[in-house]
């Protein structure tokens, strides 16, 4: 084998036996967000040894650059990258843990009747994998040897995407138990346009990326962005007539309206694109289809409203 293994085979075993756990963890669908911590504690505080200085200083650990690792991509296909970089192999495992925050919660989200203290774990898990993207980026990666290449997972554009969608998608759960408690229409459709507004900024992140490997990405972006901004007007209009402005509130919901269409169109698109990414249908799922009832529903209450407001000048004509 060479390498570490001849020089540190204690050390290099334990290595092994410790990546193979954590790799096993990421397709365990018994995972909890305790197993993986106890997992990646083990595995980062072994491979720290080849990294870190030996003796304090800032001088190169040796140990650094004498084993080769590949890893694929999410983007990219089963090509994989290679550095002979063990920084390069930690920021790539602590980016796969920060995908598996982001699908446990999505999953934990996807439940039925979700807790109070499950939608607290939701968000804790997003705000972390947020958290591991923002620290590769500014921290580790600044120290491969070799750049990231571009159009990978460790371009700084698909870091800042991931970064922003985590926060979105975290916003989403507080949107949805907003909507629970039946909090008041003001707060959710201000907390809708700024998640609307996070979507818009994943997006355009990936805006100089190949097409081939982000289109379905975006596509999923601005489908989100639409359907969070029909949210948004949505509730908008709610607020508008609780004032008794049902011609202003009319008019927010037929931008609803808008925006719920064109995100049903974009959920079409997302389904016919080739590339990464998943084979769900979101205009089929049950939140999606809610909220078109709701803005169907909330649009004809204004109509109604507004078809029994008093006409000042019809009123005045009848009084001559």
């Amino acid at each position: 084998r060479g390498g570490w293994y001849s020089l540190y085979p204690k050390k290099a075993t334990d290595l092994r036996t410790s990546r193979a756990r954590l790799l096993e963890m990421f397709t365990d669908t018994t995972c909890d967000p305790e197993i993986m911590k106890n997992a990646t504690d083990t595995y980062f505080s072994l491979l720290q040894g080849f990294i870190a200085s030996l003796d304090g200083t800032k001088q190169e650990n040796k140990l650094r650059f004498m084993q080769n690792f590949k890893w694929t991509d999410t983007l990219q296909g089963n090509t994989p990258s290679a550095q002979q970089d063990a920084v390069f192999e930690l920021v790539s495992m602590a980016f796969n843990v920060a995908i598996w925050h982001a699908k446990f919660a999505s999953r934990l989200a996807g439940k039925e009747n979700i807790t109070e203290v499950e939608a607290k774990d939701v968000h804790r898990s997003l705000k972390f994998a947020a958290g591991i993207f923002k620290h590769l980026k500014e921290v580790h990666i600044p120290r491969l040897i070799t750049p990231a290449e571009k159009g990978r997972d460790l371009d700084p554009r698909v870091m800042d995407t991931y970064m922003v969608q985590c926060k979105a998608e975290a916003q989403e759960v507080t949107i949805a138990r907003a909507i629970e408690l039946k909090h008041n229409a003001t707060l959710i459709a201000a907390l809708a346009f700024e998640t609307a507004n996070f979507y818009q900024k994943a997006d355009h992140t990936l805006n100089t990326l190949e097409p081939e490997c982000s289109s379905k990405w975006r596509n999923y972006l601005q489908l989100k962005q639409h359907f969070y901004m029909a949210y948004a007007y949505c509730y908008h209009g709610q607020t508008l007539l609780a004032s008794d402005k049902c011609g202003e509130s009319i008019k927010s919901l037929q931008e609803a309206e808008k925006c719920y269409s064109r995100a049903e169109a974009l959920c079409k698109e997302y389904r016919q694109t080739k590339g990464p990414g998943s084979t769900a249908k979101p205009s089929e799922q049950l939140f999606f289809t809610t909220l078109g009832g709701l803005i169907k529903n909330t649009l004809q209450k204004c109509e109604r409203e507004n078809g029994f407001m008093p006409n000042p000048s019809r009123k005045k004509r009848l009084s001559q």
